[in-house]
């Protein structure tokens, strides 16, 4: 038995909720949303499908669930240069989040942008373990990643790490072949542009998302000690810590079992150096 916690149920956390249960990866859900219109509107869509699954919207159920997506906030639209400036509007709504959260014990995945930031931000603010943490991104910039070098013909498996943001490291060293620095430059400059198009178009990323989040949940459900790349608070790992970093982590039902620390190529250890400047800047503002 799995209870998924939801909060904020917009274009993602309603689309999470949706797949968790028609992938049959919760059995009970525990949804909340400020915008009480929208929150109704979405459990009796949830309803309307038939599915046998159980819907909460007491926000005081959070603290049992086994899972919590944590994905209210304003999300990236035209107007939004980078996900780090959503920080001063986003950040009020996770430490009014954080109430829900105090004494969970389950495993939370963090969505909201700055991601990065606001996972340090609920870890610190919270009293969660680290290992309960895992900020989501990574899996869905890897995916990406891995379109452009299908494109290019460059075969090998795709992983990128550091911020989910301007500050994204493709790793390129581990490929099955060499990829010159002019060509990485151009290839990182592509990820960093990939979601305006869907965001111009439609106003916000939806599929790509929700599909990789409900991977990871049935990673978390399934104890599948999987490999992925998700933003973890290190503790000197890489060099950092104070800081929650996109790095490869093994998953499993508790949360973050383990970090691999990878030998970075220089072009790779300078971008996930700038990265982590740049994300403990952010999570030094945080005051916590």
């Amino acid at each position: 038995m799995t209870r998924l916690a939801v909060l904020g149920v917009g274009r993602i956390g309603g689309e999470i909720a949706f797949l968790s249960s028609v992938l049959g990866l919760a059995d009970e859900l525990v949804l909340f949303d400020t915008a009480d219109a929208l929150l109704r509107s979405q459990v009796l869509d949830l309803t309307h499908t038939g599915l046998d699954i159980t819907v909460s919207t007491d926000w005081r159920d959070i603290k049992e669930a086994d899972i919590c997506v944590f994905a209210a906030g304003l999300p990236r639209n035209p107007a939004v240069k980078t996900r780090a400036d959503l920080l001063s509007v986003n950040l009020p709504v996770a430490s009014s989040c954080s109430r829900a959260l105090t004494r969970f014990s389950g495993v939370l995945i963090t969505v909201t942008n700055p991601m990065d930031a606001n996972n340090y931000y609920l870890c610190r603010n919270t009293g969660l373990e680290p290992r309960q943490c895992i900020g989501f991104g990574g899996q869905l910039d890897s995916a990406r990643f891995g379109m452009v070098l299908q494109e290019r013909g460059i075969p090998g498996t795709p992983w990128v790490l550091g911020e989910h943001g301007e500050h994204q490291v493709p790793v390129f060293s581990r490929l099955e072949q060499e990829v010159v620095p002019d060509t990485r430059e151009e290839i990182l400059g592509n990820l960093r542009t990939a979601s305006m198009e869907v965001i111009r178009g439609k106003g916000g990323t939806e599929f790509g998302p929700a599909v990789h989040i409900a991977t990871l949940i049935r990673i978390i459900a399934r104890d599948e000690r999987a490999l992925i790349p998700c933003s973890c608070v290190l503790d000197g790992e890489y060099g950092f810590d104070r800081c929650s970093l996109g790095v490869p982590a093994v998953i499993g039902r508790d949360g973050i079992r383990s970090i691999e620390e990878w030998d970075l190529d220089r072009w790779e250890r300078e971008k996930f150096q700038a990265a982590g400047a740049f994300v403990t800047d952010l999570c030094t503002r945080l005051g916590i």
